[in-house]
């Protein structure tokens, strides 16, 4: 079998369902079963220590070893600057429950809002509450701040929802 860059567009279309990309799947796969992930790195090499890399590690984690391994191995951080990112990560980190989350929104509809909604959404749909879920994200996308800031992390609220088939709109 030949390299993955060696191969033609034809070459790949006649190695079929068993060709070089199952068996790359395959390899990740295994490597995820074996060992998870515990150390966010970014593009550049280093370590990222931010809570929104915990938080999402934790979540991806979670559904492979379960909610208490993925605990003993949550991604240590340092002190974030955002009140609301602090109270998500110690809620994710230590099984709190969400409402301290809001307990630090700071404004009304901007990004403490916005933040705070995705992530109290994030920890009820991990816990199994889809209705709480529901509520949570599909608020969080219809802030001020999701619907106007052109920020990543509300694009990928409004994925969320969407792929969901939970509105976007009021």
């Amino acid at each position: 079998m030949s390299d993955v860059e060696d191969l033609t567009a034809e070459e790949v279309a006649e190695e079929g369902d068993d060709g070089p990309l199952e068996a790359q799947l395959e390899d990740v796969d295994t490597e995820l079963r074996e060992g998870p992930c515990t150390e966010s790195v970014s593009r550049f090499g280093r370590l990222t220590s931010g809570p929104e890399e915990s938080i999402w590690t934790f979540l991806c984690e979670a559904q492979l070893v379960g909610f208490e391994q993925a605990r003993k191995q949550f991604l240590e951080v340092g002190r974030d600057s955002r009140p609301v990112m602090r109270a998500a990560y110690e809620c994710f980190r230590t099984g709190a429950t969400p409402d301290t989350i809001m307990a630090q929104v700071a404004d009304n509809g901007g990004h403490d809002t916005f933040y705070g909604l995705l992530y109290v959404g994030l920890w009820e749909e991990a816990h199994g509450d889809a209705a709480a879920a529901r509520k949570a994200i599909t608020s969080a996308v219809q802030t001020q701040y999701a619907q106007r800031s052109g920020d990543y992390m509300a694009s990928l609220a409004r994925v969320h929802c969407l792929r969901r088939g939970w509105p976007t709109e009021a």
